[in-house]
Formats: C-alpha cells, structure tokens, sequence
C-alpha cells in the first residue's frame, strides 16, 4: 500500500518536473481546484516544472483558454501536452486521405490551419474519434450500428482521448476512449493518441525540456499526478516515472466516497490495475 499523505510538499522535493493531469485534478470541468492551483505554483516557484498532460482531444492552445475560463492561473504550470496535438500529428501526415470526425463540434480545433479533406463515414479513409456527438444523453450503445458499419469498411480509427469517462461537475460522461474500446472488441484498429499511451509521454518530456532550456530531464526525477489508474498511473509505469493518485476523482465512488476513502479497497484498485503510486492523497493540496 502506498502513502496516504495529507501534504504534497515533502514529496515534492524528490522531484524536478510534474505531469499532471487536468480534469479531475486541477478543475472538474465547472470550478479550479483553488488548493491543486496553489501546491502547483508553490511546486514551480522552488524551481520545478509543471507540464499539464491531458487527454482533451483538442490543441494544447485550447486547453488553455478553458483553464483561462474557468480561473487556473498561469502560474501553475509552464506548458500544456494535450492528445489533440498527438492527434493533430497523425492527421498532418495523413492529410491525402479523406476523413470523418466522430465527434461534437467543439472539437473541431483539432483540425484547425491544417488543410483536412472531410468527408462522410460511407467514403470516408480514416475516423478520427474525439467523443460523443452529444455525451449529454448518449452512451458507447447509442453507436453499435456505427461501429459496426466502420469495421465492415476496416477503418482504421485514430482516438484523440482515450479515456472513458470524465466528470462533468458530480456527473460522468462518456469519452472517446469508450468509442474506441468498442471498437477494438470488433476488430478495429485503433490508435490511440493520450494516455496511458508513449506518444503522449514522449511530447510531454519533450515540452519539459524545452522548459527547462534543453536540459536534460531524468525520468526518475519526474512524477505524474492523476485520478485515473487506467490512463494516469498505468501510463506513467509504462514510461517508467513515479505516479502520485489523486482519490478524489473518477475512482472515488469505488472506495467509500471523495473524503473518507478506504484504504483497503484503495489497495485492491491498484493491484487489479497492477501498478503502485509513489503515493495517494484525497486533492492536491501544499
């Protein structure tokens, strides 16, 4: 069993640079976690360095202008990793073939100044997956004849968000990653484009040392903060850097609620998930 610690600043100093995941840890998608904002800046003002790593299926830029909105200052973090800017890579270099965005609209920036041939899911080359067209009232079932229809083609599906679920103030909705695992159980080829996968870890280390003025960054000097065992921690032991669980979040319901966690349950998620954070604490908090 991991450390259940109510401070993050002992920690903290075993480490030169966070990934840490967005929703679920710095917002909820309706307000900023005000003390998860001020243990970040705090982490940054002793020279660390905050790479935020989510899985928004848009750019990065667009990220930021809902942090903007929903009050997450900028002294929390250096720079923004999003699956929307894998996800923008793999469509550059596809940008021969036409594509259907199986998606809301407000997605639509991942597309945005590159010069992408769109078409409908009968002639369309490729999907790129961003979500539900309307996860208000939608579910991965509401999709079975669509996904069905692609595998008959073989469409080759690109996942700008693998997670599952995210919450959306007390309430979860359903991802891009639901879409995708769907797809896959028939067959479909997937490539998914955010966490728990390499390519996103990849552009973060990248961003981290560009932040740092190219300095090199040692893996055994970073850690990653999420809520998700499934993308967060799985991802994070995968490319070989500590991980601290936010309880918090996604998982909360599972092992007794948001402020009085079970320890014993705690354990059992993270050995049927086959990983062990660095430690676990209920919010980001200094």
């Amino acid at each position: 069993m991991p450390d259940f610690i109510e401070n993050f600043e002992p920690l903290a100093r075993d480490y030169d640079v966070l990934f840490c995941d967005v929703w679920g840890v710095v917002h909820n998608g309706i307000a900023a976690y005000q003390d998860a904002c001020a243990a970040l800046t705090r982490f940054r003002a002793g020279g660390g360095t905050v790479i935020l790593i989510t899985n928004a299926p848009r750019p990065g830029i667009a990220v930021k202008r809902i942090l903007d909105r929903l009050a997450v200052p900028e002294s929390a973090f250096d720079a923004i990793t999003s699956s929307g800017d894998v996800t923008r890579g793999i469509v550059e270099s596809r940008l021969a073939e036409n594509v259907f965005h199986l998606g809301p609209e407000r997605d639509h920036s991942i597309f945005t100044d590159l010069d992408v041939k769109f078409a409908p899911l009968e002639s369309a080359g490729y999907v790129v997956c961003s979500g539900l067209f309307d996860d208000t009232v939608e579910t991965p079932d509401s999709y079975r004849d669509m996904l069905a229809s692609m595998r008959a083609r073989s469409l080759f599906m690109v996942c700008a968000n693998p997670d599952i679920v995210v919450e959306r103030g007390d309430a979860l909705v359903y991802c891009a990653g639901a879409l995708a695992d769907a797809y896959a159980v028939l067959g479909g080829e997937v490539l998914y484009c955010g966490k728990p996968h390499a390519p996103i870890y990849q552009l973060a280390l990248a961003t981290a040392q560009k932040a740092r003025g190219g300095a090199s960054v040692s893996r055994n000097r970073i850690l990653a903060v999420g809520d998700s065992v499934r993308t967060d921690l799985k991802g994070a032991n995968a490319f070989g850097i500590d991980s601290l669980f936010i309880t918090s979040g996604i998982h909360a319901e599972e092992y007794g609620g948001r402020d009085t966690p079970d320890l014993g349950a705690l354990n059992t998620i993270f050995d049927a998930g086959d990983v062990v954070p660095k430690a676990a604490m209920r919010g980001l908090k200094w």
